[in-house]
């Protein structure tokens, strides 16, 4: 299996050297040269899988189909060792719980940071872990987080060897708890960067270092945000599960409700879908912070910016610049990587926005890929953690609420899977409104807001991002 840039860089590259890469030279996300198909006798094997030896071996089975440069029994074990109960909470590691006539939750948020960032984040790093000591090489991890993927990424990395991680977060946006989990770290591997801006701001550093290439060299820089095709790969499989818990055969199909802020998670539902799963439609649902939406709905992709990015109560959603969306961008226009790369280096970058509206393809984002879309408030999502525990005896998050009331408005004969993003004590401030009392609180994370902090606060400038690494590493 050969990777492509979604650019048009000439180079193919296999798996395990865009693990360690993340963007491809051109600036581009890599993805396979063409998806493997998961015909019906493939999917029946799957589902005995499963249903008979477990989630560990489901992704196996998956993630075979992408690897061809790790020894097979050496990714088997890579896969064993990540999806335990140990480490998920259950055997099950993603359970389905039924709301309603029509409408489950995938739980994902029984991993040790609470949220379903740990799903593929585990698995990445000891896929890091493996890679490098096979390599004799160290790596020095650069990532943006929104809240969720810089707790999940920390926790999977630490004590991990040959491995550094310098996480940027913007300063004062996330909930006190996604700040505890992160910022509360003493391993001498992990820096936390807290820099005055948003998202947007940690992510366009995230970009600009990988694009610096000598420093990229240099200072060995990979990322595990979902620009990684290892993440988003990783999450392929749990929609499988979602889908072979929901179904009794093949014949059946199932939609996807999906909180989405970087594209990432439903993302992985597209190469899911382009497999040949059969889901009907991929549900994108976002908050107040509505890009996506308005794409989805309009054809016009345009990003908002510091100033106009809202501060909400799903703050992990609180993104205007979606780095994932590219990836599916490049399958609505046939791969073209030309009319890709012009679309976000020129359309994006330069003027903030493009319009595929008069582009006959973008009718094909609903009526060949399944994507619909639609947005949640604040109040919108205070009204859905009410009725969900009221009626049915479930406290949710405040981003899965998002995914629930979305998911209510579409019309749907098949069987809806919101996914769960994190358990509700990530957001309990929204909790505790929208309920009148605060959620349950695993007992390891008691009193985890008053522990030491160890973080950096710095401006959003490449140039002082670049020489706190290079303090650190040399």
């Amino acid at each position: 299996m050969l990777y492509l840039s979604t650019r048009g860089h000439p180079e193919r590259k296999r798996f395990c050297d865009i693990l360690l890469e993340g963007l491809a030279p051109d600036g581009g996300l890599y993805l396979p040269q063409s998806y493997p198909q998961i015909d019906d006798a493939q999917l029946s094997e799957l589902r005995r899988v499963y249903h008979e030896q477990g989630y560990a071996e489901l992704a196996f089975r998956i993630l075979s189909l992408y690897i061809d440069d790790i020894p097979a029994d050496d990714l088997r074990a890579l896969c064993a060792r990540t999806y335990t109960a140990e480490i998920f909470g259950t055997g099950e590691i993603v359970p389905l719980r039924h709301v309603e006539d029509g409408l489950w939750l995938e739980a994902l948020s029984n991993g040790p940071t609470l949220a379903f960032k740990d799903m593929a984040m585990q698995l990445l790093g000891n896929l890091f872990e493996y890679e490098l000591g096979r390599r004799g090489e160290t790596l020095n991890i650069l990532g943006a987080t929104s809240g969720d993927t810089g707790s999940a990424a920390e926790y999977a990395m630490r004590g991990k060897k040959g491995v550094r991680v310098f996480m940027t977060s913007p300063h004062g946006r996330m909930s006190p708890f996604q700040q505890a989990q992160m910022f509360s770290l003493q391993d001498e591997n992990i820096h936390n960067i807290a820099i005055d801006g948003v998202f947007d701001d940690c992510q366009d550093i995230v970009k600009a270092v990988s694009n610096d290439h000598a420093f990229k060299a240099r200072y060995r820089i990979g990322t595990v945000n979902s620009i990684n095709w290892a993440r988003l790969l990783a999450q392929v499989v749990y929609y499988f599960a979602g889908y072979l818990q929901a179904t009794q055969s093949n014949e059946q199909q199932v939609s996807f409700s999906v909180p989405s802020g970087n594209f990432g998670n439903v993302c992985a539902g597209h190469v899911a879908r382009q497999m040949g799963l059969p889901i009907a439609k991929l549900v994108v649902a976002t908050n107040e912070n509505d890009v996506l939406d308005e794409f989805f709905r309009t054809g016009i992709y345009r990003v908002r910016g510091s100033a106009n990015t809202y501060e909400t109560s799903s703050p992990s959603m609180d993104i205007s610049k979606a780095s994932n969306f590219e990836r599916f961008v490049f399958d609505l226009l046939g791969r073209d990587g030309e009319r890709t790369r012009a679309l976000f280096e020129q359309g994006v970058a330069r003027d903030g926005f493009f319009d595929l509206s008069a582009d006959p393809r973008f009718a094909e984002a609903a009526a060949r890929y399944g994507f619909v879309s639609g947005k949640s408030t604040h109040a919108d999502r205070l009204a859905t953690i009410r009725d969900v525990s009221e009626r049915f005896g479930m406290v949710i998050d405040t981003h899965t609420a998002d995914g629930v009331k979305v998911a209510r408005d579409q019309a749907s004969t098949v069987p809806m899977i919101v996914l769960e993003t994190a358990l509700p004590i990530k957001f309990a401030e929204t909790i505790e409104e929208a309920l009148g009392h605060l959620p349950d609180r695993p007992a390891k994370f008691v009193g985890i807001e008053d522990l030491p902090k160890r973080v950096q606060r710095m401006p959003a400038d490449v140039d002082q991002i670049k020489a706190y690494i290079a303090q650190h590493c040399d």
